[in-house]
């Protein structure tokens, strides 16, 4: 299946826009491949035995991997032409197996000096909000082509 690409311009993102919610199964696969991917070594992400003995009622992910997931959800939005240029983002609920993070995003400011956008981040699973924060991206802006004058046309033309 061919997706279209749409990159976000500027122009056309308005304040209170929502993006589309995005669905992320949380394997237990994924949580630990991650983890080690990101070279994030800490037992309770990877051994569920030490992660149970530490507390945790299984492995749970990293900030990295829901760093790395909020990136991806604003930038699928934005499209291929958007630079990140911040992301801040507080944890909350951990990321268990077996669970589905939800996120949600809305365009909460618009910076025209400088073509950015910041948007507000919201992950939620079963026990509650995973990940709250800000990403702000820089939009392209719409670039009229240059106007020829006639005398430049007939020049290029072979007349």
């Amino acid at each position: 299946m061919n997706r279209r690409v749409v990159n976000r311009r500027y122009e056309d993102v308005s304040v209170g826009e929502e993006l589309p919610e995005l669905s992320i199964p949380l394997t237990r696969t994924m949580i630990v491949a991650a983890a080690l991917a990101s070279r994030d070594y800490q037992d309770v992400h990877h051994d569920p035995s030490l992660a149970v003995e530490r507390g945790s009622k299984d492995v749970f992910m990293n900030i990295l991997t829901t760093n790395g997931l909020v990136d991806r959800y604003v930038t699928g939005w934005a499209g291929p032409a958007a630079v990140v240029k911040a992301i801040r983002i507080r944890l909350g609920a951990p990321n268990y197996p077996g669970d589905t993070m939800v996120l949600t995003g809305a365009v909460a400011a618009k910076h025209p000096d400088a073509r950015r956008v910041e948007i507000a981040v919201r992950g939620v699973n079963a026990i509650g909000p995973h990940v709250t924060g800000t990403v702000v991206v820089e939009l392209p802006v719409v670039v009229e082509p240059p106007v020829e004058s006639p005398a430049v046309r007939r020049r290029g033309s072979g007349s």
